[in-house]
Protein backbone atom coordinates (compact mmCIF):
# COMPACT_ATOMS: atom_id res chain seq x y z
CA UNK A 1 0.00 0.00 0.00
CA UNK A 2 0.95 3.72 -0.76
CA UNK A 3 1.14 5.70 2.57
CA UNK A 4 1.56 9.17 3.22
CA UNK A 5 2.35 10.07 6.36
CA UNK A 6 1.41 13.95 6.78
CA UNK A 7 3.24 15.76 10.22
CA UNK A 8 5.61 13.11 11.03
CA UNK A 9 6.10 13.68 14.45
CA UNK A 10 6.07 11.74 17.78
CA UNK A 11 2.39 10.26 16.47
CA UNK A 12 3.05 10.00 12.93
CA UNK A 13 6.63 8.73 12.93
CA UNK A 14 6.02 6.30 15.02
CA UNK A 15 3.47 4.49 13.51
CA UNK A 16 4.87 5.09 9.76
CA UNK A 17 8.38 3.36 10.76
CA UNK A 18 6.00 0.52 11.85
CA UNK A 19 4.34 0.31 8.30
CA UNK A 20 7.65 0.75 6.14
CA UNK A 21 9.02 -2.04 8.34
CA UNK A 22 6.17 -4.19 7.07
CA UNK A 23 6.82 -3.28 3.43
CA UNK A 24 4.31 -0.33 2.61
CA UNK A 25 5.89 2.50 0.18
CA UNK A 26 6.08 4.71 2.79
CA UNK A 27 6.64 8.69 2.37
CA UNK A 28 6.98 10.59 5.60
CA UNK A 29 6.00 14.37 5.26
CA UNK A 30 7.97 16.79 7.91
CA UNK A 31 9.62 20.24 7.78
CA UNK A 32 12.91 21.78 9.90
CA UNK A 33 15.92 19.69 11.36
CA UNK A 34 13.68 16.84 11.84
CA UNK A 35 12.79 16.48 8.11
CA UNK A 36 16.70 17.09 7.62
CA UNK A 37 17.92 14.92 9.75
CA UNK A 38 15.68 12.08 8.17
CA UNK A 39 16.98 13.02 4.72
CA UNK A 40 20.91 12.80 6.06
CA UNK A 41 20.53 9.53 8.43
CA UNK A 42 16.81 8.24 7.99
CA UNK A 43 14.26 7.88 11.25
CA UNK A 44 14.80 6.23 14.32
CA UNK A 45 12.32 5.06 16.70
CA UNK A 46 13.72 4.22 20.60
CA UNK A 47 11.14 2.08 21.91
CA UNK A 48 11.04 -0.51 25.08
CA UNK A 49 9.67 -2.76 22.80
CA UNK A 50 12.63 -2.79 20.05
CA UNK A 51 14.44 -0.20 17.96
CA UNK A 52 13.79 1.01 14.63
CA UNK A 53 15.37 3.09 11.69
CA UNK A 54 13.97 3.52 8.70
CA UNK A 55 15.82 4.69 5.57
CA UNK A 56 14.50 3.54 2.70
CA UNK A 57 11.47 5.29 3.06
CA UNK A 58 10.64 8.76 1.23
CA UNK A 59 11.28 11.87 3.49
CA UNK A 60 9.93 14.80 1.80
CA UNK A 61 8.96 18.91 2.55
CA UNK A 62 5.39 18.75 1.41
CA UNK A 63 2.67 16.51 -0.61
CA UNK A 64 4.05 18.62 -3.47
CA UNK A 65 7.21 16.07 -3.26
CA UNK A 66 5.25 13.09 -3.82
CA UNK A 67 2.55 11.36 -5.41
CA UNK A 68 -0.91 9.86 -4.99
CA UNK A 69 -1.36 6.99 -2.12
CA UNK A 70 -3.86 4.58 -0.92
CA UNK A 71 -3.69 5.98 2.72
CA UNK A 72 -2.78 9.33 4.16
CA UNK A 73 -2.38 9.43 7.87
CA UNK A 74 -3.07 13.08 8.61
CA UNK A 75 -1.19 13.30 12.25
CA UNK A 76 -0.43 17.22 12.52
CA UNK A 77 -1.29 19.78 15.59
CA UNK A 78 -4.71 20.90 15.00
CA UNK A 79 -3.78 23.96 14.48
CA UNK A 80 -2.20 23.28 11.34
CA UNK A 81 -5.27 21.66 10.39
CA UNK A 82 -6.88 24.00 7.65
CA UNK A 83 -3.62 25.01 6.09
CA UNK A 84 -1.87 21.50 6.17
CA UNK A 85 -5.79 19.79 4.81
CA UNK A 86 -5.36 22.71 1.94
CA UNK A 87 -2.17 20.85 0.28
CA UNK A 88 -3.28 17.15 0.41
CA UNK A 89 -4.16 17.76 -3.53
CA UNK A 90 -0.91 15.73 -4.68
CA UNK A 91 -1.72 13.10 -2.31
CA UNK A 92 -5.00 13.02 -3.51
CA UNK A 93 -6.29 9.80 -6.27
CA UNK A 94 -9.81 8.66 -7.16
CA UNK A 95 -9.55 5.84 -3.70
CA UNK A 96 -7.46 7.96 -1.86
CA UNK A 97 -8.59 7.30 2.35
CA UNK A 98 -7.42 9.90 5.31
CA UNK A 99 -7.30 9.12 8.61
CA UNK A 100 -7.21 11.60 10.65
CA UNK A 101 -5.02 10.43 14.36
CA UNK A 102 -5.19 13.88 16.00
CA UNK A 103 -6.27 15.82 19.10
CA UNK A 104 -9.29 17.14 19.48
CA UNK A 105 -13.28 16.04 18.18
CA UNK A 106 -13.46 18.43 14.82
CA UNK A 107 -10.32 18.15 12.81
CA UNK A 108 -12.36 15.17 10.79
CA UNK A 109 -14.89 17.12 9.93
CA UNK A 110 -12.77 20.27 8.90
CA UNK A 111 -11.23 17.19 6.48
CA UNK A 112 -14.31 16.51 5.48
CA UNK A 113 -15.19 19.69 4.59
CA UNK A 114 -12.08 19.71 1.45
CA UNK A 115 -11.74 16.31 0.45
CA UNK A 116 -15.42 15.00 0.96
CA UNK A 117 -16.75 12.75 3.61
CA UNK A 118 -16.44 9.52 1.98
CA UNK A 119 -12.96 9.12 1.86
CA UNK A 120 -12.27 10.76 5.65
CA UNK A 121 -11.66 8.47 8.86
CA UNK A 122 -11.68 9.73 12.69
CA UNK A 123 -8.86 8.22 14.49
CA UNK A 124 -8.14 8.33 18.06
CA UNK A 125 -4.15 7.49 19.42
CA UNK A 126 -3.21 6.17 22.58
CA UNK A 127 0.10 6.07 22.59
CA UNK A 128 3.41 7.88 24.54
CA UNK A 129 5.81 9.21 22.34
CA UNK A 130 7.86 12.12 21.63
CA UNK A 131 10.48 13.84 19.61
CA UNK A 132 13.59 13.37 21.71
CA UNK A 133 16.22 14.94 19.02
CA UNK A 134 15.34 15.53 14.91
CA UNK A 135 14.92 12.39 13.22
CA UNK A 136 14.45 10.73 16.58
CA UNK A 137 11.02 9.57 17.99
CA UNK A 138 11.16 7.91 21.75
CA UNK A 139 8.24 5.65 22.33
CA UNK A 140 7.44 4.72 26.40
CA UNK A 141 4.09 3.10 26.34
CA UNK A 142 0.44 2.51 24.33
CA UNK A 143 0.64 2.35 20.22
CA UNK A 144 -3.23 1.48 19.79
CA UNK A 145 -5.58 2.89 17.47
CA UNK A 146 -9.51 3.35 16.79
CA UNK A 147 -10.61 4.23 14.06
CA UNK A 148 -13.93 4.56 12.00
CA UNK A 149 -16.18 6.62 9.69
CA UNK A 150 -18.25 9.97 10.38
CA UNK A 151 -21.20 8.15 9.23
CA UNK A 152 -20.81 4.85 11.34
CA UNK A 153 -20.85 2.81 7.98
CA UNK A 154 -18.40 0.16 7.80
CA UNK A 155 -17.11 -1.15 4.35
CA UNK A 156 -14.44 -2.98 2.46
CA UNK A 157 -12.06 0.11 2.82
CA UNK A 158 -12.26 0.36 6.46
CA UNK A 159 -11.92 -3.26 6.73
CA UNK A 160 -9.00 -2.90 4.67
CA UNK A 161 -6.98 -0.34 6.33
CA UNK A 162 -7.80 -2.26 9.78
CA UNK A 163 -5.85 -5.27 8.26
CA UNK A 164 -3.21 -3.08 7.14
CA UNK A 165 -2.47 -1.74 10.53
CA UNK A 166 -3.11 -4.95 12.15
CA UNK A 167 -0.28 -6.76 9.97
CA UNK A 168 1.90 -3.95 10.76
CA UNK A 169 2.06 -4.64 14.02
CA UNK A 170 0.15 -1.69 15.18
CA UNK A 171 -2.88 -3.01 17.43
CA UNK A 172 -6.05 -1.31 16.24
CA UNK A 173 -10.22 -1.60 16.46
CA UNK A 174 -13.03 -0.31 14.47
CA UNK A 175 -15.67 1.60 15.62
CA UNK A 176 -18.75 2.61 14.32
CA UNK A 177 -19.42 5.36 16.97
CA UNK A 178 -16.12 7.18 16.58
CA UNK A 179 -17.23 10.53 17.63
CA UNK A 180 -17.79 9.17 21.01
CA UNK A 181 -14.78 7.73 21.17
CA UNK A 182 -12.87 11.46 20.79
CA UNK A 183 -14.94 12.59 23.49
CA UNK A 184 -13.61 10.07 25.27
CA UNK A 185 -10.13 10.71 24.84
CA UNK A 186 -10.91 14.72 25.27
CA UNK A 187 -12.43 13.62 28.68
CA UNK A 188 -8.71 12.82 29.38
CA UNK A 189 -7.00 15.95 27.11
CA UNK A 190 -8.97 18.72 28.38
CA UNK A 191 -8.26 18.42 32.42
CA UNK A 192 -4.77 17.00 32.27
CA UNK A 193 -2.95 19.00 29.24
CA UNK A 194 -4.08 21.86 30.85
CA UNK A 195 -3.40 20.99 34.41
CA UNK A 196 -0.13 19.79 33.41
CA UNK A 197 1.01 23.15 31.23
CA UNK A 198 -0.21 25.63 33.95
CA UNK A 199 0.98 23.72 37.23
CA UNK A 200 4.72 22.21 35.69
CA UNK A 201 2.96 19.00 36.77
CA UNK A 202 3.50 15.41 35.45
CA UNK A 203 0.35 12.88 35.42
CA UNK A 204 1.50 11.30 38.98
CA UNK A 205 1.71 14.70 40.48
CA UNK A 206 -1.67 16.15 39.72
CA UNK A 207 -3.09 12.69 40.76
CA UNK A 208 -1.26 12.34 44.16
CA UNK A 209 -2.40 16.26 44.53
CA UNK A 210 -6.19 16.13 45.90
CA UNK A 211 -7.12 19.92 44.29
CA UNK A 212 -5.42 18.88 41.28
CA UNK A 213 -7.58 15.75 40.89
CA UNK A 214 -10.88 17.47 41.87
CA UNK A 215 -10.21 20.48 39.38
CA UNK A 216 -9.89 17.58 36.51
CA UNK A 217 -12.96 16.01 37.28
CA UNK A 218 -14.55 19.43 37.34
CA UNK A 219 -13.10 19.97 33.92
CA UNK A 220 -14.27 16.76 33.34
CA UNK A 221 -17.84 17.48 34.06
CA UNK A 222 -17.70 20.61 31.22
CA UNK A 223 -15.89 17.73 28.77
CA UNK A 224 -19.43 15.73 29.69
CA UNK A 225 -22.10 19.10 29.13
CA UNK A 226 -20.34 19.80 25.81
CA UNK A 227 -20.40 16.18 24.03
CA UNK A 228 -23.98 16.28 25.59
CA UNK A 229 -24.60 19.39 23.21
CA UNK A 230 -23.46 17.11 20.65
CA UNK A 231 -25.54 14.47 20.95
CA UNK A 232 -23.18 12.44 22.70
CA UNK A 233 -23.60 10.94 26.05
CA UNK A 234 -20.54 10.39 28.45
CA UNK A 235 -21.56 8.55 31.69
CA UNK A 236 -20.07 9.45 34.54
CA UNK A 237 -18.27 6.70 35.48
CA UNK A 238 -15.54 7.50 32.76
CA UNK A 239 -14.41 10.04 35.15
CA UNK A 240 -13.49 7.53 37.61
CA UNK A 241 -11.88 5.55 34.74
CA UNK A 242 -10.30 8.65 33.87
CA UNK A 243 -8.42 9.24 37.14
CA UNK A 244 -7.60 5.38 37.79
CA UNK A 245 -5.74 5.75 34.11
CA UNK A 246 -4.08 8.35 34.98
CA UNK A 247 -2.94 6.74 38.21
CA UNK A 248 -1.37 4.23 35.97
CA UNK A 249 0.70 6.29 33.78
CA UNK A 250 3.15 7.05 36.55
CA UNK A 251 5.20 10.26 35.66
CA UNK A 252 4.37 11.30 32.06
CA UNK A 253 4.37 14.62 30.86
CA UNK A 254 0.81 14.85 28.32
CA UNK A 255 1.32 16.29 24.89
CA UNK A 256 0.80 19.65 25.32
CA UNK A 257 3.14 20.04 28.55
CA UNK A 258 5.56 18.40 25.71
CA UNK A 259 5.33 21.27 23.49
CA UNK A 260 5.30 23.78 26.12
CA UNK A 261 8.53 22.44 27.75
CA UNK A 262 9.72 22.82 23.57
CA UNK A 263 8.87 26.09 23.15
CA UNK A 264 6.10 25.31 20.42
CA UNK A 265 2.69 26.07 20.12
CA UNK A 266 -0.42 24.53 22.11
CA UNK A 267 -3.25 23.28 21.19
CA UNK A 268 -5.26 24.97 23.80
CA UNK A 269 -8.27 25.61 21.10
CA UNK A 270 -8.74 21.79 20.55
CA UNK A 271 -8.79 20.78 23.89
CA UNK A 272 -10.24 23.79 25.93
CA UNK A 273 -11.72 26.33 23.30
CA UNK A 274 -14.11 23.65 21.96
CA UNK A 275 -15.71 22.73 24.90
CA UNK A 276 -16.00 26.74 26.33
CA UNK A 277 -17.69 27.33 22.90
CA UNK A 278 -19.93 24.84 22.49
CA UNK A 279 -21.47 25.18 26.05
CA UNK A 280 -21.41 28.88 25.70
CA UNK A 281 -23.53 28.75 22.21
CA UNK A 282 -25.75 26.32 24.13
CA UNK A 283 -26.01 29.48 26.84
CA UNK A 284 -24.61 26.45 29.54
CA UNK A 285 -21.15 27.98 31.96
CA UNK A 286 -17.82 27.02 31.30
CA UNK A 287 -16.05 28.20 34.12
CA UNK A 288 -13.12 25.96 34.18
CA UNK A 289 -12.42 25.76 30.72
CA UNK A 290 -12.78 28.91 30.07
CA UNK A 291 -10.30 29.76 32.16
CA UNK A 292 -7.92 27.58 30.79
CA UNK A 293 -8.17 28.99 27.43
CA UNK A 294 -7.40 32.06 28.73
CA UNK A 295 -4.46 30.83 30.37
CA UNK A 296 -2.91 29.23 27.77
CA UNK A 297 -3.62 31.43 25.31
CA UNK A 298 -1.53 33.62 26.99
CA UNK A 299 1.08 31.04 27.31
CA UNK A 300 0.53 30.33 23.94
CA UNK A 301 1.40 34.34 23.08
CA UNK A 302 4.22 33.89 25.23
CA UNK A 303 5.88 31.01 23.13
CA UNK A 304 4.96 32.37 19.67
CA UNK A 305 7.18 36.20 20.94
CA UNK A 306 9.84 34.46 22.33
CA UNK A 307 10.31 32.26 18.77
CA UNK A 308 9.84 35.45 16.83
CA UNK A 309 12.81 36.51 18.45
Amino acid sequence: MRIAIMGSGAVGGYFGAKLAEAGHEVVFIARGAHLEAMRRVGLRILSPNGNRHIQTAVFAGSPAEAHAVDLVLFCVKSYDTQTAAAALGPLIGTDTVILSLQNGVDNPAKLAGLWGAERILAGVAYIGAQLDAPGVIRHSTGGKIIFGPLDGVINAAVDLIARTLSAADITCAVSDKIQKVQWAKLLWNAPFCAISSLARAHTQQIVESEALTQLAVDCMAEVQAAARVQGIELPSELFDETIAFSRGLGPFKPSMLQDLEAGKALEYEAFNGIVAQLLEQAGQPAPINRAFYALLRQLNENICKEAAR
